[in-house]
């Protein structure tokens, strides 16, 4: 029996699998808040874009 803990707490393969699920979460969330950022900032742009053009008209004459 203290041959099996002493074996699993040797076995390192465990901790590599869930270090690259930390890691992936990680990267998923580092990538949801910046496309979310940005997402805002052109919503922004096109908001701004918008207005400036609310006011004009387009004549069109043959």
């Amino acid at each position: 029996m203290r041959t099996l803990f002493a074996s699993l707490i040797a076995n390192e393969d465990g901790v590599t699998a869930i270090e690259y699920g930390v890691l992936a979460a990680l990267v998923a969330f580092a990538a949801t808040a910046g496309f979310t950022s940005l997402g805002s900032a052109i919503n922004k742009k096109f908001k701004d874009i918008g207005d400036a053009l609310a006011g004009t008209s387009i004549s069109i004459s043959k």
